[in-house]
């Protein structure tokens, strides 16, 4: 099983490669794929019909969880499969020639469809309800993708969404009623839940038991389309037909029925079991029948004639009997493949003509009367005529119906179920003609319908369906075996309402003269009355009142969410960067706050202010608190975020006062780093800090500070005060020395004890420096920046008009004269500056550091996995010789530094992090596990080395690929702007300089001074 999903999902990532080398004859490559795993489920017949009645795989998964890819073939899953396969294979034949060869994206569709097989196939063999749960949101996901194909109409992009939106609400139900299920149960393997159910249902969580159950069958019921949600189905026909073949006749909308039929056997005596499951079938039943006999496209009226048979089906396999569960089934199959062939019918006339609407098709049967044939056989079906599939099973509901209105203890609900459901199916005896005469009839006054001839390969797929449903109909007996061991399953229930499960019957052509073959005539004779009185019966509707649409229902509930979004959000998101922290911080003491109060805990003992071992605590926190006064008070921008690195360096040398070097270090470099960013970023903003807020607010935002600061405190106090087991953190020296082989706790812990958490770290790095670059850039990423040697020296940067009699001209010309001079500079890129931007002993001091600050980067590396340091803490040292080596020259310098790009850094890194956790893997071990390897060398003698240090290495990368991220989007691309911005300023100045008149030299002085101001 887990090889039928592999396949499935493998070929369909490949697919648009199939698709772009092949066309659209890649669909029958992706057919081989559903046609293949149909013959392997052909073959494990006999050992689901075994004594052992399924076969099962389980693969762990995480195990500390519980949880696990548990798989389990029975009877059940066994039919449904071959639906799901047996109608996929051929819906992915039929999409050869239903596209044309010019359509677009049908790689993508196709990949979508093949996935959806393996999706649908997932879920009905999962044996564990989360499991089971993840394919059934992926089968949404996919369905969304598929109905919303043509992306360019509205229609197609508002049914999508639709059918999402519902479905998605429906599943987000079923997992709260999954979850409610299985923490009651114990466990969440569906094959334990129903062995246990009538325990769960008359135990003490009996009432819990039953609303988890009403959940999931809310997502049953949104899947298969039942009321009040039956609106999505008709609306998604906006998809191409080969999906509304599929997805909507032989495997979405089963989903549900499938759960349905799955949670029978162990719920279907909870509470609201049949209140749910035969109300809202029955409703649906009448309601699609109703509305399928209004429609004039042919879709459509299958699109309703779906949602009726929908309704029905889940009356069936919902009753909770064993003739009920043998006729659910019997009609399951029948209905995926009678309602399989007409949709693909359909599709062949809208494509061969051009039209749906049965106003506009005339005289089809005489223009194919093979595809009338294949249609009437479809059609013929589904309205139980005799000699069909849809005739036997229909004989077996009607059966099980009428044995559960006949009971000695039924009540008069179960007469009006059998009422109901025989007028459901003199609705659809009558939307089925109604079928065949839109589509195929002579209609008068109305033109015969152009056709074009239909290839034996077109016609193939809903031809092999109704030759599948001749065979059903006329030899019942292999589906009666298949279904059996599943009816079986409701002995218990029958026993109790005594009907021993062997008495369920079994499906056949004949049963003999019984009521149910009355009720079969009586459905054909009304059936027969409404089609040829369908004029009349158009008229009757005419003059009934939407009373209640579901799909304006929808629109308005969706209009009302859009209202109450918009009256919050205009509420909440005023663009008040005050609001929005007082809010944030204000929640963030309050609710503590009431924690400390109302837990009544005292404070605990040995509270101090300043450790008396280092008094100079008290002279840094001072430091601390002065920064962030002056932060505070500060008016310009820059002044303000020095102010902030001051309380940043303070804690660093906190850091470093209380034992912790490593800690010190990094929280040295990382706010070195920040200022470095807030400084390069800064320079797009005004100086001045403006719009400060004043007035009572400056008193609120006081006391908001204060009461943050004094919470977090006390909160910490507690938390450290309310400890009563031994601290983890106390076995760490340990678990580093001799789990990961290093003396540097810190170090151990984010590249061995911890590696998942610090892998996700450097991800989300990675992450946050792309979203800052795809902000900055327009161009690109600022890796295609130009080598040095082609820009002219001394010309990035220079500034533009200034006078050269003036002062700061005499100035810039000394400046240039002087670094003119220097013709050997020590840095290469630096010469690309124009003179008035460099600094010569800055350019000197960062030749004299960079290469030393490398090394020392190198060694911060190595040696952290003993001592202070360790690949972040290398990286960022890295990274500061790059921004040292930017500063002194310039955003070509930078690229002279670094010919590597950002993003290939960034890539680099968390491939070696990655293969650091896969390799041991490879070797038999665990993900991420260290070894330690200890060898000798000449000259560096005996050497231990760690496997982890590999990791450490992938993030060292990783952390200066996010400076040079950094620098190159915050950096040279500013700078670029600020060059381009001013060299434009400089050439319009020149432009109008040029348009001014050349006037005859002036020989009055005052002449000459006008014509130079003008100028």
């Amino acid at each position: 099983m887990i090889t039928v999903l592999a396949v499935h999902f493998t070929v369909a990532v490949l697919a648009p490669l199939l698709f772009r080398a092949w066309g659209r004859n890649a669909f029958y490559a992706l057919a081989a794929v559903p046609a293949g795993s149909f013959v392997w489920l052909l073959l494990q017949h006999n050992a689901i019909y075994s004594d052992a009645g399924a076969i099962m795989h389980v693969q762990p998964w995480v195990p500390g969880l519980n949880l696990e890819f548990a798989f389990r073939m029975d009877a059940l899953a066994w039919v449904l499969s071959l639906l799901v396969l047996g109608v996929g294979a051929l819906v992915l034949i039929y999409c050869a020639k239903y596209f044309k060869k010019k359509d677009q994206d049908l790689g993508g569709f196709g990949a979508q469809l093949l996935a959806f097989a393996g999706a649908m196939f997932g879920l009905v063999v999962a044996d564990d309800l989360l499991l089971l749960f993840i394919f059934w949101e992926l089968t949404t996901i996919l369905s969304y993708l598929l109905i919303g194909f043509a992306r360019t109409r509205l229609a197609a992009r508002r049914s999508a969404l639709q059918a999402l939106i519902i479905t998605t609400a429906g599943g987000l139900a079923m997992l709260v009623g999954i979850i409610m299920l299985g923490f009651t149960a114990g466990t969440y393997r569906i094959s334990s839940i129903m062995a246990m159910a009538p325990e769960l249902v008359s135990g003490t969580s009996g009432a819990l038991v039953s609303t988890a159950v009403v959940l999931i069958l809310v997502g049953a019921i949104t899947k298969s389309a039942l009321l009040p949600f039956h609106f999505w189905l008709p609306g998604a026909m906006a998809a191409p037909t080969p999906v509304s073949a599929y997805l909507h006749a032989a495997a979405m909308v089963k989903a549900g029925i499938y759960l349905v039929a799955r949670l029978a056997p162990g719920f279907s005596e909870t509470q609201y079991w049949y209140g749910v499951v035969l109300g809202l079938g029955l409703a649906t039943m009448l309601v699609g029948g109703y509305r399928a006999l209004r429609q004039t496209d042919i879709k459509l009226i299958l699109a309703y004639g779906t949602v009726s048979q929908l309704g029905f089906l889940t009356m069936v396999v919902g009753l909770g009997t064993p003739d009920a569960a043998l006729a659910g089934l019997a009609m399951l199959l029948a209905h995926g493949l009678f309602k399989a062939t007409l949709f693909l019918v359909v599709g062949i006339i809208d494509h061969q003509s051009g039209t749906r609407d049965v106003r506009k098709l005339s005289g089809v049967f005489r223009s194919s009367r093979a595809l009338a044939i294949v249609a009437g056989i479809g059609a013929a079906s589904m309205a139980g005529i005799p000699l069909l599939g849809g005739f036997v099973a229909k004989e077996s509901v009607l059966e099980a119906f009428v044995h559960y209105a006949t009971e000695p203890d039924a009540g008069p609900w179960a007469m009006v179920v059998l009422v109901g459901l025989v007028l459901g199916s003199v609705l659809t005896f009558a939307y089925s003609a109604r079928f065949m005469w839109g589509a195929f009839a002579v209609k008068p006054g109305v033109e015969p319908t152009p056709f074009k001839a239909i290839s034996p390969a077109f016609l193939a797929a809903p031809a092999l369906l109704s030759v599948l449903t001749i065979a059903y109909g006329l030899w019942p007996v292999p589906v009666d075996a298949w279904i059996q061991p599943y009816a079986a399953l409701f002995a218990s229930t029958a026993a109790d309402a005594g009907t021993p499960a062997e008495q369920a019957g079994h499906l056949a052509l004949w049963h003999g003269l019984t009521p149910a073959l009355g009720l079969t005539a009586l459905t054909f004779a009304l059936g027969l009355a409404m089609y040829f009185g369908r004029n009349a019966v158009a008229r009757a509707q005419s003059r009934v009142p939407a009373w209640v649409d579901g799909d304006r229902g929808y629109q308005l509930t969706i209009g009302a969410l859009d209202d109450v979004a918009v009256w919050v959000t205009g509420r909440t998101q005023r663009g008040s960067l005050y609001f929005y922290l007082s809010v944030i911080l204000s929640m963030a003491f309050i609710l503590p706050l009431l924690v400390i109060i109302f837990s009544g805990k005292p404070l605990p003992d040995g509270i101090y202010l300043v450790d008396p071992g280092s008094p100079l605590q008290l002279v840094v926190g001072a430091g601390i608190v002065i920064g962030a006064l002056a932060a505070v008070k500060a008016n310009k921008r820059f002044l303000a975020v020095l102010m902030v690195s001051v309380t940043g360096y303070g804690i660093a040398l906190m850091f470093a006062l209380q034992g912790a070097p490593d800690l010190a270090l990094t929280q040295m470099l990382v706010e070195t780093i920040v200022l470095v960013a807030f400084v390069l970023g800064m320079r797009s903003l005004p100086a001045e800090l403006r719009d400060r807020t004043g007035g009572r607010y400056r008193i609120v935002r006081v006391i908001i500070g204060l009461a943050f600061g004094t919470t977090m405190v006390f909160a910490a106090i507690y938390a450290m005060g309310s400890r009563i087991a031994t601290p983890i953190s106390l076995e760490f020296p340990q678990l580093a020395y001799e789990g990961g082989g290093g003396l540097n706790i810190v170090n151990v812990t984010l590249v061995d004890i911890r590696a998942w958490d610090t892998f996700g770290e450097i991800t989300v790095l990675a992450l946050a420096a792309t979203g800052v670059a795809s902000l900055i850039f327009v161009r690109g990423r600022g890796d295609r920046l130009q080598m040095s040697a082609s820009v002219a020296e001394g010309t990035v940067g220079r500034y533009r008009g200034v006078d050269p009699s003036s002062r700061d001209g005499a100035a810039l010309a000394v400046s240039r004269k002087f670094a003119s001079a220097v013709r050997d500079a020590w840095i290469v890129a630096g010469r690309t500056m124009a003179p008035e931007r460099r600094s010569i002993i800055f350019e000197v001091v960062t030749r004299l550091i960079f290469h030393s600050m490398v090394i020392f980067s190198l060694y911060l590396l190595l040696a952290g996995h003993n001592l202070p340091g360790g690949g972040f803490a290398g990286g960022l040292t890295a990274g500061l010789a790059l921004t040292i080596r930017y500063l002194a020259g310039g955003r070509f310098e930078l690229r002279e530094a670094t010919t590597v790009s950002a993003g290939g850094l960034l890539g680099i890194g968390l491939a070696v992090a990655v293969f650091s956790g896969i390799a041991p893997l490879l070797l038999g071990g665990q993900v991420f596990q260290t070894a330690i390897v200890e060898f000798w060398l000449p000259v560096f003698g005996d050497i231990k080395f760690v496997t982890s240090t590999i990791f450490d290495i992938g993030v060292y990368i990783v952390v200066v690929g996010l400076v040079l991220d950094v620098l190159r989007s915050l950096g040279a691309e500013i700078d670029e702007h600020f060059d381009e911005r001013s060299l434009a300023a400089a050439e319009e100045d020149q432009e109008d300089q040029e348009s001014v008149p050349s006037a005859e030299p002036a020989t009055d002085p005052g002449a000459a001074t006008t014509a130079k101001a003008h100028s």
